[in-house]
């Protein structure tokens, strides 16, 4: 696989891997710890070397999962973790203050066993603690050697010039995709002009756009996708035609509907990285593979008008979680 350059000369591979699913969200993991390790390591022999986690999933436990796979290859790899929850104080509750920070680096650090944190997003931005005083922590963890580079997530265009100002932003962290285009008008604009890399979180839409969700799916306990208004049966009927559209130009070029999802998404901006999750080899080396499916200009533009045109129903958020983005 080739690499991609985010913003600050952070190399990556062109398609990473997200590391959440392994422990929450989506229902119960069919595989043992030792099985999720494989896939991990399996990782890099497909060209992946971006990992991306946080201390909020599971909680804790992603860290550790992730820490213990990629200790013996750690040279070899790029790994992001996140910060901005207080965790004990309960997963909704937000804390970016300095003091916070600096625990969830030293903490991090630990369950990753590593001297270093290659990129630590703000994983909400925290209506209460300044931009500035978030980018000015994290710049003295850069000075102090603990953290390499800095990360926002789901935050709008004015919160990172303000926070670009403070200290460089190496990458933004958001959900883009065929059918989630919000970034497309303020932030991927902003992105360009500073420089900054974008990482795009469920790309291929949290599994819908690879076809293998319909109207019948049937959700196990636990798994989010019950808790989004887009998942619903009936939106699920009515998105259909999307995925549909694009499994069609996927028979047509001989690749599967999620690498044609990635695909588009790589041929958008050379600073793009899309980080799909998966707890399959398989869908590892199916991912990474998206990076050898060309698409021309005339596919690109179909696809890229094709949420227009068809219509996405549902929101991609529920009610709670749309009022933690685009601050």
């Amino acid at each position: 696989m080739h690499t991609r350059t985010l913003g600050q000369g952070l190399e990556v591979s062109a398609v990473g891997l997200g590391c959440m699913g392994m422990s929450q969200s989506y229902g119960p993991n069919p595989g043992t710890r030792e099985e999720m390790i494989a896939v991990l390591r399996s990782a890099l022999d497909h060209g992946v070397t971006f990992f991306d986690t946080a201390e909020v999933y599971g909680p804790y436990v992603n860290e550790e999962l992730v820490g213990e796979a990629l200790e013996p290859v750690r040279d070899q790899v790029v790994i992001a973790t996140k910060f901005g929850f207080d965790i004990d104080g309960g997963k909704g509750e937000l804390n970016s203050r300095p003091e916070q920070i600096r625990r969830v680096a030293d903490a991090s650090l630990r369950r990753l066993r590593t001297d270093t944190i290659d990129l630590f997003y703000q994983h909400r931005v925290d209506p209460d603690v300044p931009i500035e005083d978030v980018a000015g922590t994290v710049a003295e963890l850069v000075t102090e050697g603990k953290v390499r580079h800095f990360g926002l997530s789901e935050a709008s265009a004015h919160t990172i010039r303000r926070a670009h100002a403070v200290h460089p932003v190496t990458a933004l962290q958001s959900e883009y995709s065929l059918w989630t285009r919000d970034p497309e008008a303020a932030v991927l604009p902003t992105l360009a002009e500073l420089g900054i890399g974008f990482v795009p979180f469920s790309p291929l839409g949290k599994g819908f756009l690879t076809g293998t969700v319909d109207q019948s799916t049937q959700f196990a306990a636990g798994d989010v996708r019950t808790t989004i208004p887009r998942f619903s049966e009936e939106n699920r009927t009515a998105n259909h035609m999307l995925v549909e559209h694009v499994a069609a130009i996927a028979q047509a070029k001989g690749a599967t509907p999620g690498q044609i999802a990635l695909a588009w998404l790589l041929a958008q901006q050379p600073w793009i990285v899309p980080i799909p999750g998966t707890r399959r080899t398989s869908r590892i080396q199916e991912n990474a593979e998206s990076t050898q499916v060309a698409l021309s200009a005339d596919e690109q533009a179909d696809l890229s008008a094709l949420a227009d045109r068809i219509g996405v129903a549902g929101a991609r958020y529920n009610e709670h979680h749309l009022g933690l983005v685009g601050r």
